[in-house]
């Protein structure tokens, strides 16, 4: 039989034999078709002309931020799931990805306090409070938490927050461009973009699997992980603050874009088992692969115009989370 880390092992080399091709569709396909030797030279022989300004300073940013903000949901969604053995958890469930998206599109209605905010740190304060009133209401004891009032409590508040989003986009007649926030999509991203994303979301990253022993524990059940010297509410509290972290940078640059920290955990622990240790790493190659590819075919399928991101990744979730709440009632 084989064992859960040779699993671990194979499925990591395919999950990135998968990225690397999604990055070369990537790259060298869109609205013009660019030879792959083009787009070798505008890395290592660079010059001044269009084709070369495409790739490397449109398509290859876009593309690494597409593998880092799919790694970092299917990373913040598998902790998310150890911390509150909850296997339907995840930042969009709970609202987090939907108060950052509101946040966004409230500052950027007003030019002025834009200016002093940006999106990332609206992004941080509105994934800050939905995410705490998520838990806040969901908890029916310090030592409890109830599966139904997360769910109630998360789709209520991001439906809430997504809803005065549309509101906003309407009334500032700036509907276009606010809509970007509400389906998600990558093409704001930039050098800047990937440089921030690889900073705060690659240094929580690190830091969730740091702690992945840990969140081990705490996904046996807050009886016995006290009984072996853990702390179950200090676990939860480091992971909230990583996954607000987290959800806050990815959302200020793509947007909002639901389900890939649902089914990316729960497909990779079929495979492996509870081992946070295995599961965590695996969910980020496994949200990279899925949001690169997911990318791909909003710009591909109906090009030269481009399709929401998050339709793509909507249309995979939801049947996986139908399944899986039938599944867990």
């Amino acid at each position: 039989m084989v064992s859960a880390t040779k699993k671990a092992i194979l499925a990591g080399f395919i999950l990135s034999l998968l990225a690397a091709l999604g990055i070369i569709i990537a790259v060298a396909f869109g609205s013009k078709n660019i030879p792959l030797s083009t787009v070798i030279d505008s890395i290592f022989n660079y010059e001044d002309v269009l084709d070369m300004q495409v790739v490397r300073n449109g398509r290859i940013p876009r593309a690494l931020a597409a593998i880092l903000i799919g790694g970092f949901l299917g990373i913040s969604g598998a902790m998310m799931q150890g911390v509150t053995r909850i296997p339907i958890a995840e930042p969009s469930l709970m609202g987090i990805t939907q108060g950052a998206t509101f946040a966004v599109a409230l500052v950027s209605i007003n030019p002025d306090f834009y200016a002093m905010t940006e999106n990332t740190f609206a992004a941080l304060a509105g994934s800050a409070t939905s995410g705490g009133l998520v838990l806040l209401f969901s908890m029916q004891n310090p030592r409890n938490m109830s599966i139904s009032r997360f769910v109630l409590a998360g789709t209520a508040l991001g439906t809430f927050f997504i809803s005065l989003a549309s509101t906003l986009s309407i009334l500032s007649n700036r509907t276009q461009e606010l809509a970007f926030w509400v389906a998600g999509g990558l093409r704001s991203a930039t050098w800047d973009s990937v440089a921030m994303l690889a900073a705060a979301g690659g240094l929580c990253s690190l830091a969730a699997l740091f702690i992945s022993g840990r969140i081990n524990i705490v996904n046996l059940g807050e009886d016995m992980a006290i009984s072996l010297g853990e702390r179950p509410g200090v676990v939860r509290f480091m992971a909230m603050i990583l996954i607000i972290i987290i959800c806050s940078v990815s959302v200020s640059v793509a947007g909002n874009i639901a389900f890939i920290g649902l089914i990316v955990p729960h497909i990779v622990r079929s495979f492996v088992g509870e081992n946070y240790k295995l599961i965590m790493p695996l969910s980020f190659l496994g949200g990279s692969v899925l949001l690169i590819w997911a990318d791909n075919a909003a710009r591909l399928l109906n090009r030269p115009y481009e399709t929401p991101v998050g339709l793509f990744t909507s249309l995979i979730g939801v049947p996986i989370f139908i399944w899986m709440v039938r599944r867990n009632s």
